[in-house]
Formats: C-alpha cells, structure tokens, sequence
C-alpha cells in the first residue's frame, strides 16, 4: 500500500487561493492547482488504516485509501475509475463537500487530516482533461421507463445509475437549465457552471431524457407521469425556505439568500442584466444565517461592491478545535473560516433579530437584535434566553435571510396524498425509497431534509437500485454498506 510513513514525511498541503482583491473582481474559481507530484506526497499521507473509517465518515463510502494508494503511484486512470465506481459527479462533491471523511480521518485524531477532497477534485479534472471520462450507452435496454421529478445532485445521480442498467430515464426540471441549486444556489466562484455542462454533455450522450421549464403538477401533472413510465422518482429537493416571523419581515429590502443567489447566478450566466437583480451594491448588507449559504452570500455581495457586510448567527461560536462531545470520528460542529469571510465580513455569534424598521417610504433602514444565550439542562431541549438590556440597532439597506429550508414544497405531496413525517419530508425509508404510493419513490432532500450534496448524491444512486429492482425483481446496481457515521 502506498508510501507506508508518507504521513511521517509530509506535511498537509491545500491549494493556494488567488488573492482577495484579484478574486473579488470577478465569479471565476479562484483556487492555485498542487503539482501532480505535490498530489502524489498527499496521497502518500494516506495510512493504510485497518479500518479506514473515512469511508465511513463519506455517505458514498467511496474507497479513499485505494484511490489515494493509486494516485500515489502515478496512476491517475485508475484513480479515476475507483473514484468513479462510488460517486458520479466527484466534481462536485471535489469542489463543495464539507469533507466528513476528513474528519474521521485517522490521521486527524493528532495530525493535520489527508487532504481528501482536494486529491478527489484533481483526480476528476485530469480524468476530464485526458479524456477518460466518456458516455457509457448501454448494449440493450430493458424496455422499463422512469420520471425523475427534479436535476439536482439526487435527480441526476439516480438518473445515470438507472440508464446504466437500461432503462429509459427522463429527468423533469422546472427552471430553464439543469442542475437544481448546483445551477441556481451556488455561486460560480465555488463551483463555475461550465462544470454541470461538461457533465450534463456526458449524460445527455448517454441517452438520459431532460425536459426543462416543466414544473411537474403545474405544466404536466403527476398522474399523467404514473401513467406514462414504470416509475417515478421524486428528486425536487427541500425548497420550502424558513423565514423570520417577526415585525417587518415583509419590508422592502428583506431578501430571501436563495432569490439574491439566484438572480445572481443568472446575471452571471448571462440570462439576466445586473439591473435585474437584487444588488448588494453600495449598501450596507447583513446576512442573518452563519452557514454555508450565508457565506455564499457573503462572497457574493463583496463581488457586487457592498458598503460593509455583516452576519449574524443565533448560535454561539463554535471552538476552533473539536469539542469534547464531538470526538473523533464523528462529524465536529468547530468555527469554519471560508474565503467567503477572509475577503471581508463582521461577524456577531449569539445574536437575535427582533424587528426590521423601515423609513418614511416604507423601505428597510436598520433592524433590532438582542444578544441571547442558550441554557443547557440535562435531558432538555436546550432554551434560548434574551440578555437584558442588550437590544442593539443596526443602519441597514439589505437583509439576506440565509436560514435554510423547512422542507420540500407540498405540490405533488397534495396531488398523490403522500404521506410526511413531522418534519413534512416525504416520508420513505433507506430501505427500499418507497413512498406511500405504489411506484412512486423519494430520494434527496425532499426526502430527508435539507442536507449535503454528497448525501443528496448517495441517496440517488441508492434509490436507482432500488427501482431497479422493483422494476426486474433483482438489481446489479451497487449499494453501500451500512455503516455510516453520524454527521450532517
């Protein structure tokens, strides 16, 4: 295996990012490529563990120490295909996966981590660039059809594992390109849409149907959807987006992240104007949510030539390193510092908003926070308490509400009477995907909340065998073991 003390020998190394001020001027990605030789001494660092328990740490369960050992001796092809064999779109997963394998990494229970995903990310783009990665078109088909409701992660990697064993997939989407919030929610400085095209190209060459600009239940109906194929598998994702139930939450100047994001994404695509959109320009912004979309909110309004940005986050700040009960190798809830914040950002923990007060005109000019903390008792939900005297106002022109989804829409729920759990997910289990609907199944967020690209990837390809063997009574297509680690 490998370079048996390689971890011994090197130190981590992590791609060098383009300076802030040159990257703020544009949406380019802006990370500096390792050498391949550099590449190799991190894959090198890879243990050779008796338990490799990032492949338990990774939903995919993807092979990290084989891929590694193979990038270590120079076989980048092989690599490739190892990768391949687990995850469908590693592109992605390369460029905006939190890295959970990372964290159950051995090595990281005192060393600096392999560094996991950037090897990932380097071995899918010189598989590209080498042309390796090519249409697979099946031999025969089997004469089963099946919608997919949704060309997100979940959609797209359900879609290819079930053309692979020969079904006729059509894949439904309702905005005007593909990719879910790929396209419509990331911004193209963490993930350049060219990317979803290369692989779109790849797909579409393999005989997979899309059908764009239908919104299934509104432009088709479901029932027709039943009728028409063998199966159907709803992919739309949690979309429902959580809101602040407070005064002035509906003023002028209150945005969605998601509908800032968005319009942004088109203007960048070239569909929209920059008068078309929601602009962050010459204003003071606060971003409410201290995750990954409020930092994508961040980023996004430093590139519009805010006035000053400011976030805010409920929670208290998290430690810097582990905390005691979050230990390895199980996913920690630690203070996340992405290029986002380092291009210019305040950032307040522990902060609540009470109301947004608006001018003569009715549109924003400040909001009202008070500092809170959170009570911990043994067996409880923890409480959320105001501080006193801690109420604070803040001059604003533009309030991004980045606080997550509340679950999927309830269209096609309504429509076929689907059955939910408490948290009005479509209630299917890992065990089959099946909802309450006979041929109908469920996989992504839609199914199990608001989650990660890599679960909504996992979810796809696990429920392709599922179908699939719903649809001939066994199925070929590879399933995961079962021993995942807690995390997001």
């Amino acid at each position: 295996m490998g370079k048996l003390a390689g971890f011994l020998e090197y130190k981590r190394k992590d791609e060098s990012l383009i300076s802030v001020e040159k990257r703020k001027k544009n949406y380019k990605e802006f990370t500096i490529p390792l050498e391949k030789k550099a590449l190799r001494n991190q894959a090198s660092r890879c243990m050779d563990c008796g338990i490799p328990f990032c492949q338990s740490g990774c939903p995919l369960g993807n092979l990290i120490p084989d891929f590694n050992d193979s990038v270590y001796k120079g076989n980048w092809e092989k690599a490739a295909a190892i990768l391949h064999s687990t995850n469908n779109f590693p592109e992605f997963t390369g460029r905006l996966c939190p890295a959970p394998c990372e964290q159950a990494c051995v090595l990281g229970i005192n060393e600096e981590p392999v560094s996991i995903e950037n090897i990932e990310k380097n071995i899918v783009e010189i598989a590209f660039s080498k042309g390796w990665i090519k249409a697979y078109i099946p031999n025969t088909r089997t004469g089963k059809s099946i919608a997919i409701v949704g060309s997100g992660p979940s959609g797209l990697a359900a879609a290819q594992q079930l053309n692979r064993v020969g079904h006729k997939v059509t894949v439904y989407e309702r905005d005007s390109r593909l990719g879910g919030l790929l396209r419509y929610g990331i911004p193209d400085f963490k993930l350049e849409k060219t990317i979803i095209d290369r692989r779109i190209n790849i797909l579409s060459k393999e005989g997979i149907i899309f059908k764009t600009n239908t919104n299934v239940g509104v432009d088709i109906s479901i029932d027709s959807l039943r009728s028409d194929f063998d199966a159907v598998l709803l992919c739309g994702g949690a979309t429902a987006k959580r809101s602040l139930s407070i005064p002035g939450s509906n003023l002028d100047g209150v945005v969605q992240a998601m509908d800032f994001l968005k319009l942004n994404n088109e203007f960048v695509s070239g569909s929209k104007k920059f008068s078309e959109i929601i602009s962050a320009k010459d204003k003071n912004v606060i971003v409410i949510g201290g995750g990954d979309t409020g930092s994508d909110c961040i980023g996004t309004s430093n590139r519009h030539g805010a006035l000053s940005i400011t976030n805010f986050e409920i929670l208290d700040k998290p430690t810097k390193g582990r905390p005691a009960h979050q230990p390895w190798p199980y996913w920690p809830m630690k203070l996340k510092t992405s290029s986002s914040h380092q291009e210019g950002v305040n950032r307040y923990w522990s902060i609540s908003t009470k109301k947004f007060l608006a001018d003569k005109n009715g549109k924003l000019n400040a909001l009202v926070t008070c500092e809170v903390e959170w009570v911990h008792n043994e067996n409880e939900r923890p409480e959320l308490r105001e501080i006193l005297g801690s109420e604070k106002k803040w001059p604003c022109d533009l309030v991004l509400l980045a606080l997550g989804f509340t679950g999927p829409g309830s269209l096609i729920i309504d429509q076929l009477k689907l059955e939910t759990d408490y948290r009005t997910n479509i209630r299917a289990s890992t065990k089959d995907f099946k909802t309450n609907i006979n041929g109908v199944f469920a996989a992504g967020d839609i199914r199990r909340g608001q989650s990660l690209i890599v679960w909504a990837i996992s979810e796809g390809r696990q429920a392709a065998h599922h179908i699939d063997a719903f649809l001939m009574g066994s199925s070929d297509l590879p399933l995961k073991d079962e021993y995942d680690l807690p995390s997001a």
